[in-house]
């Protein structure tokens, strides 16, 4: 993403993992993770929707890993249909973030595996943030959010996404009383979109994090 990004390596749990962090000018607020769409479809860790979203938590404050799935790229292993993808975003978040407050974010297939990773995590981490773009909930089981997170998600979505449909995404978020932000013209991949699409990924995530810094001493006692 920049002459400053890190290419590292991390274990999953079939193999090698390919992993690139990107840090923030300043004092990171956490660490976010950022999944990619489907593997089996073209998708990778530089996808240009995977690079808007790194970018957006990065210039928010955030240090942000994103990675390729199992199979994909440098990354071992073979696609395991979201559950062994999972398992690995689970490792990696254990390895490069053992603490500390988290951001997810997920594009199409990655907001399923996002979705998926939530429960592990629940009364275990802290999750400030949460970003899903065009989730793919008419190809997956997206599973719901949890209630305590549901506030800091972010669902945004193209009207015109031939990929995924958006009545699937409102068939998912309504049983949740979950907002979606449909994008007029906006397709799946967002072409054309994408400087808007960081501006409003970096709205959310700032104002995330504003939200948890007025309620840290409140916490606190």
């Amino acid at each position: 993403m920049n002459q400053q990004t890190q290419r590292l390596s991390f274990q999953g749990q079939a193999g090698r993992m390919e992993v690139l962090r990107d840090d923030p000018s300043g004092p990171p607020l956490g660490c976010a993770f950022v999944a990619h769409p489907h593997p089996l479809f073209g998708g990778t860790m530089d996808n240009k929707v995977v690079q808007t979203l790194a970018r957006a938590h990065v210039q928010a404050g955030w240090t942000v890993f994103r990675f390729n799935f199992r199979g994909v790229g440098a990354s071992e292993g073979v696609h395991d249909a979201g559950l062994g993808e999972r398992e690995d975003l689970l490792a990696l978040i254990d390895q490069a973030a053992p603490q500390g407050d988290l951001a997810l974010a997920g594009f199409s297939f990655g907001s399923f595996v996002v979705s998926q990773a939530l429960q592990p995590l629940l009364g275990q981490r802290e999750v400030r943030s949460l970003v899903f773009v065009g989730t793919a909930a008419s190809r997956f089981a997206v599973a719901d959010i949890p209630a305590e997170w549901a506030p800091r998600l972010l669902v945004l979505h193209g009207l015109d996404d031939d990929t995924v449909p958006l009545q699937s995404v409102l068939d998912w978020a309504k049983p949740q009383n979950l907002p979606v932000t449909v994008v007029p013209a906006g397709g799946h991949f967002f072409h054309g979109q994408l400087p808007q699409l960081r501006r409003w990924v970096h709205r959310h995530v700032h104002a995330m994090a504003l939200e948890a810094a007025v309620a840290a001493p409140i916490s606190g006692g």
